[in-house]
């Protein structure tokens, strides 16, 4: 049977372009040091905070319908995990510090290598790129606009902007249309090779789809486009 040219990527954007982890722990390490200045906190103290803080970021439930935003919820981490560790109530405006500090830390060192840069510039002058990720609209908007991904992809799909995110299909089929590719016997007949992106060497998660080709870094990924053509 003949092979389909490969026509269009999906890209991931957390971890896969940019390295979000790396990021997070700049604006962990930021607030840490905010609150050894502002408060005298011990080493000790300053990391049960911290930690109890990524376990509820690491937890999170969003309810939009619940009428508070992202940053609200995100404050009130910072608020419930101070609270709990030193068993006074701190101040609002202490625990939104924590946040914005945070936040402001780890979108401001977010970026595209030069190198990714490239390489999604090469891409694009031969397929169709999109760029998908799950995520919460506010959080993932903001990712986007920090990095500027915007040019370098025919079109961005924010997963919390719709009914369901990856892995449902519908998602994928959205991708698809956006991109008006042509359509097979069904969104399955359209993938041609699923590529993960593991610089962490980690196995693949209980319940996950086992990918066709795993790569440390997404800059090998013209190599596995050239095992496909």
């Amino acid at each position: 049977m003949e092979r389909k040219p490969v026509k269009a990527i999906l890209f991931d954007l957390d971890n896969t372009l940019i390295e979000t982890r790396g990021a997070g722990g700049v604006g962990i390490q930021k607030t840490s040091e905010f609150l050894k200045t502002t408060l005298g906190l011990d080493d000790p103290t300053i990391c049960s905070i911290c930690d109890k803080f990524k376990q509820k970021l690491f937890h999170e439930h969003f309810d939009p319908s619940a009428g508070r935003t992202m940053d609200d919820v995100r404050v009130a981490h910072w608020e419930e995990s101070l609270q709990e560790t030193l068993g006074t109530s701190s101040t609002p405006s202490l625990a939104a510090q924590c946040y914005y500090l945070w936040k402001n830390s780890r979108l401001a060192v977010l970026s595209l290598s030069p190198e990714i840069r490239s390489l999604l510039k090469q891409l694009r002058s031969k397929y169709k790129l999109l760029l998908l990720t799950n995520g919460e609209t506010q959080t993932q908007r903001e990712k986007v606009e920090a990095v500027g991904c915007e040019g370098f992809f025919d079109a961005i799909v924010i997963g919390g902007e719709h009914a369901e995110q990856k892995p449902f299909l519908s998602i994928f089929t959205l991708c698809f249309n956006i991109l008006e590719t042509q359509t097979f016997r069904g969104a399955s007949m359209r993938v041609r090779a699923t590529v993960w992106i593991n610089g962490a060497g980690d196995a693949v998660p209980d319940g996950s789809v086992n990918p066709d080709y795993t790569i440390p870094t997404v800059l090998d990924l013209p190599e596995v486009l050239a095992q496909l053509e």
